[in-house]
């Protein structure tokens, strides 16, 4: 009984199924009967059902039989609140008493109140209870929890009727007042809009659905119109929200999700609104709607441990299957990804916040996905692999993005005599679980360009052969992109090992003029290849921009860190320029503006990534950092 995705039309047939009940219940006069009347029994096993009916075949948790136990899994997965499953919990016991007692006293199958007295008198001893009033006046507020919980978790809410926006959706409006009304509501290409909606009534995409999903369609439509004029840009909500809907609405169970949850569709249009990188996001991965049900786990601070633990289960779950394993990490990915942007567009996350998420949650994936692969390994010569993942640029630094890919190397430390073509192997085959296009998606894009030799080097080092290439051959662009790496994942004892000689490379005496020589020759080859715009900057790759910023940081750690140990750890570009500054190495007044400036492109670059635009702006916008930080630039590099 149990389906392989979310069944969301499972809310529909078993609100049917309990209004045919319903119905029985009163043409047989069953009102007392405290399993099937409001507020029995039946009502409390239809809300745990209905939670297993539509996540039992995604969440093997689910897949039990005793209605108590059931309820206490969905509190702690928060598909419920606590509030609800103690309510419940102590309803059922309740009324479970009760009709044992019921059953007692008749020897037979009822669940019916009893009308004689000396029953009575019976039932409210077993009860232990002294007046039959107080004891029904007991049982009614317990039935009256029990409905209320079932009505709201079964609710057919009545939506504001938006009968001109209806109207408009069916096409029986004018065009000229179709056109006035959007435009009243904050459309401002009404014309265009109204075109849009035109276009999808008359589509054969529509046409062609189940009339129970045309229907579902009809009623979200109106809704949609009426949200998105909410939104700051309604024009471009409606589409991204249409194009979303086209792409789900031949799965019946979304349209259903939209239908029976108006709050979950105020968020989808208000997600979409947002970002068009957000809307092709759920676009893409339709079964992320469910996610936005819980608002409790939605908008709550990570913990990464209880994260790690729950993909770590998950992988357990589908040992064998490495199908299945790879398509629930991307799920898992995706869905905490999802939870990150709704709190980011409720501006409940600044950017610094997100991105030590998006990077601690792709440093749980790394190293859940070592454990997973490793297991899967024919040719493993022992349980726990002596290999390490290391973390350079965005990833080094903490500050990933949405769509960042991840800069990593691997590295290992095994006397094993096959060691090397074993971890060759094993590296291989992590970088294709993250690479590997499945049914759920993209993992991650991995760059291993950083290792040693680059493109043309090894796969896999040994310590032994990374710290001779660290010390003894790596160019110095090598050793500033050092500055920012960090082991992320796999063995202990081999992480230490890389910390130990990025230790030994940042400790190195360094000639001051040769040094600089190097950095600025590879910062004018890299502009080289990106020609700026008369009026606009590109806050990334142009002179003043945010790599010039970075190229300060590592040219003045590698510098200075052998004379200063506090440069060595790896903090981030922000909080080493006010070490700098305290060291009296920069002044104090550059490194705040500078540090200001990195900040503000870092909000640029995510921003206009969001709405899968270039990183540029107006050089008026910006011409405060830009010369700040090319004053830092030419006191540092130049003079």
């Amino acid at each position: 009984i149990f389906r392989k995705y979310l069944d969301f039309n499972a809310y529909s047939a078993m609100r049917d199924l309990k209004l045919q009940i319903q119905r029985d219940v009163v043409q047989r006069g069953l009102e007392d009967n405290i399993k099937l009347g409001r507020g029995g029994i039946r009502e409390i096993e239809f809300i745990v059902q209905l939670f297993q009916l539509i996540r039992g075949g995604q969440d093997a948790d689910l897949q039990i039989k005793p209605t108590l136990q059931t309820l206490k899994v969905l509190g702690d997965k928060g598909l419920i609140s606590q509030t609800a499953v103690a309510e419940l919990t102590q309803c059922y016991i309740f009324l479970r008493h009760l009709e044992h007692r019921l059953m007692y006293v008749d020897d037979q199958q009822t669940q019916d109140l009893p009308k004689s007295l000396e029953t009575k008198q019976r039932i409210l001893k077993m009860m232990q209870m002294h007046d039959w009033d107080t004891f029904i006046n007991q049982l009614n507020q317990y039935r009256a929890i029990v409905q209320s919980h079932f009505d709201a978790t079964f609710s057919d809410t009545q939506r504001e009727s938006h009968v001109e926006a209806h109207a408009i959706w069916q096409g029986v409006t004018p065009a000229d007042e179709a056109c006035e009304y959007l435009y009243q509501s904050g459309y401002q290409d009404a014309m265009e809009t109204l075109r849009r909606l035109n276009t999808l009534h008359a589509s054969s995409r529509y046409q062609q659905l189940p009339q129970q999903s045309k229907t579902r369609l009809d009623r979200l439509m109106p809704l949609v119109i009426h949200q998105a004029a909410q939104t700051p840009q309604p024009d471009d909500a409606l589409v991204r929200t249409i194009n979303l809907l086209e792409s789900i609405c031949r799965r019946a169970s979304y349209l259903a999700l939209l239908a029976e949850f108006p709050d979950a569709l105020a968020l989808v249009v208000k997600l979409c609104a947002a970002s068009p990188w957000l809307a092709q996001y759920l676009s893409a991965h339709p079964i992320l709607l469910d996610e936005l049900l819980n608002t409790q786990n939605l908008y709550a601070v990570p913990d990464f441990s209880v994260l790690k633990s729950e993909l770590e289960k998950k992988m357990q779950q589908l040992e064998g299957d490495v199908e299945a394993q790879m398509d629930a990490m991307r799920h898992f990915k995706h869905s905490t990804v999802l939870r990150f942007a709704a709190q980011d567009v409720a501006a409940q996350l600044p950017l610094e916040r997100l991105s030590d998420y998006l990077s601690g949650l792709a440093q749980v994936i790394l190293q859940v996905s070592l454990q997973t692969v490793w297991q899967s390994l024919r040719f493993k010569h022992q349980e726990t692999p002596q290999f390490a993942i290391i973390g350079y640029g965005k990833l080094g630094g903490k500050e990933l993005g949405y769509m960042s890919d991840l800069d990593i190397i691997f590295l290992y430390n095994d006397a094993h005599p096959d060691a090397a073509e074993i971890y060759a192997k094993f590296a291989q085959r992590i970088n294709n679980w993250f690479n590997s296009l499945t049914n759920a998606g993209l993992l991650y894009e991995t760059d291993l360009q950083l290792r040693p030799d680059g493109n043309s080097g090894l796969l896999v080092s040994s310590v032994e052969a990374f710290t001779d290439y660290q010390l003894n051959k790596a160019w110095v662009w090598e050793h500033q992109a050092i500055t920012r790496a960090r082991f992320v994942a796999g063995d202990n004892h081999v992480g230490a090992s890389f910390e130990s000689v990025r230790h030994k490379v940042l400790m190195k005496t360094r000639d001051e003029d040769g040094l600089k020589a190097e950095v600025v020759d590879m910062r004018q080859k890299m502009r080289a290849t990106h020609k700026p715009q008369a009026e606009w900057f590109d806050v990334k790759h142009d002179a003043g921009g945010i790599i010039d910023v970075e190229f300060i940081v590592q040219y003045l750690v590698l510098r200075y860190a052998n004379t200063h140990a506090q440069l060595i750890e790896n903090i981030g570009n922000i909080a080493l320029l006010h070490t700098l500054a305290a060291l009296g190495l920069i002044e104090q007044a550059i490194a705040e503006k500078v540090a200001n400036a990195y900040r503000a492109y870092r909000i640029i670059i995510h921003s206009t990534r969001l709405q899968e635009k270039e990183a540029k702006v107006q050089i008026s916008e910006i011409e405060a950092h830009r010369t700040a930080v090319l004053l830092l630039w030419q006191q540092v590099l130049l003079d």
